[in-house]
């Protein structure tokens, strides 16, 4: 893998549940990519080799999280790029932390 993108999506809800459902459909959408990515707490992982790729699989994240019925949605975002080598995978990183 050559790049990895952190994702964390705020749709601007009050209710709880609806902010989650809406987080619930960006997922769905990430699930779809058919890249290896990882679901935390706080925000889900994608592993790639492509950097442009990343960047639109962001750019929909914010259309799907829109479309489902958020009026505002915020996303804050790590990049880890690494063009002529491997950044450490999701698997790397966590993997020993869930045994």
């Amino acid at each position: 893998m050559k790049a990895s993108i952190a994702i964390q999506i705020e749709p601007n809800q009050q209710d709880d549940r609806e902010a989650i459902r809406i987080v619930d459909a960006v997922i769905d959408y990430i699930r779809s990519t058919g890249l290896h990515y990882y679901v935390g707490p706080c925000e889900t992982s994608i592993e790639g080799d492509n950097l442009h790729q990343l960047i639109d699989i962001l750019e929909h994240c914010m259309d799907v999280a829109a479309q489902a019925g958020s009026e505002k949605v915020s996303a804050y975002v790590k990049l880890s790029y690494r063009p002529n080598g491997a950044v450490l995978t999701i698997d790397e990183k966590v993997t020993k932390h869930h045994r």
